[in-house]
This record gives structure tokens, C-alpha cells and sequence, in this order.
């Protein structure tokens, strides 16, 4: 087979995929369209602990700076959070909005059914996704992604 013809995990993605469009309908099913899945994790956060800066927001989430300070833009333009003034006066921590703070509940209650459901799923299976994610990750600790792209580029 040429490798050109094949995508390996694509039906990976494409299932992972599908479950991130179940939750999405869910929010659109609930009169909340401006949520998308991707904001659901910094929105609790938020609710949790607070007012907080785009670096903390994305260190708490474990996430790169760069991909928070993106999130954030998009909730900001869906209304979901804003600005505040910092203690500095250099820093603009971002807190929810009163329409966060409306459909809160909700979301923090499919954040614990979609935990639920995949721990189901996680339980029957033969393998765990679990640990298949933690022995990926133990190989790729051994010997890195990019070393192994590196040496099938020859």
C-alpha cells in the first residue's frame, strides 16, 4: 500500500469528532449557539476561581498561551466573557459575562454527564483509551514524535 492512500487515524479523528458534534448539538438544542465545545473548559474555569489572566486561564487549562489568548478573542466576540482591569494596571484578567453566568449551570452539568458517558465507554472497552493515551505517551517519551518523523524522512 502507498502510505499517500492511507490516513492512518482518520477514523480516530473523524469518532472523536462526531462526539465533539453531539456535544455542540446539545448547546444549539439548548438556545446557546454561541457556545462552542472548545470554550466549555476555560467557562468553568472562570466560574470556579474567578477572574483570571489569559496566561493563567491557559496554564490552568494546560494549554499553550497562544491558543488561550484565541479562545478568549472567540468567547469575548460570542459575549461569554470580558475585560476587567487588572491589579497592575499591565495585566486585563477576562471574567463571564452575566449570559455566562445564565447558562452556567448547564454547561457544568454536561461537562459532568460527557466525563460520565466517556468513563463509561473508557470502562468497556478491552484496552482503555485511557492507556492507550498514557502508553502513547510513554513511547513517545522514549523517543519523540518528531525523531520518529525525521527518521522515515530518511
Amino acid at each position: 500500500m502507498d502510505l499517500l492512500d492511507s490516513n492512518h487515524w482518520s477514523d480516530l479523528h473523524a469518532l472523536l469528532a462526531a462526539l465533539d458534534s453531539d456535544i455542540a448539538d446539545l448547546y444549539a438544542a439548548g438556545d446557546m449557539p454561541e457556545v462552542r465545545t472548545r470554550f466549555v473548559g476555560p467557562l468553568i474555569a472562570l466560574h470556579r476561581f474567578g477572574p483570571m489572566t489569559i496566561r493563567a486561564l491557559s496554564e490552568r487549562r494546560g494549554v499553550s498561551h497562544s491558543a488561550m489568548s484565541q479562545t478568549a478573542a472567540a468567547m469575548t466576540k460570542a459575549g461569554l466573557v470580558e475585560s476587567v482591569p487588572g491589579d497592575d494596571g499591565r495585566t486585563r484578567p477576562i471574567r463571564l459575562t452575566a449570559r455566562a453566568a445564565e447558562i452556567m449551570p448547564f454547561l457544568v452539568a454536561e461537562w459532568r454527564a460527557t466525563e460520565a458517558a466517556v468513563r463509561e465507554l473508557d470502562a468497556e472497552l478491552p484496552y482503555s483509551l485511557t492507556q492507550v493515551t498514557a502508553d502513547l505517551r510513554e513511547l513517545l517519551a522514549r523517543r519523540p514524535f518528531a525523531q520518529r518523523l525525521r527518521d522515515h524522512l530518511g
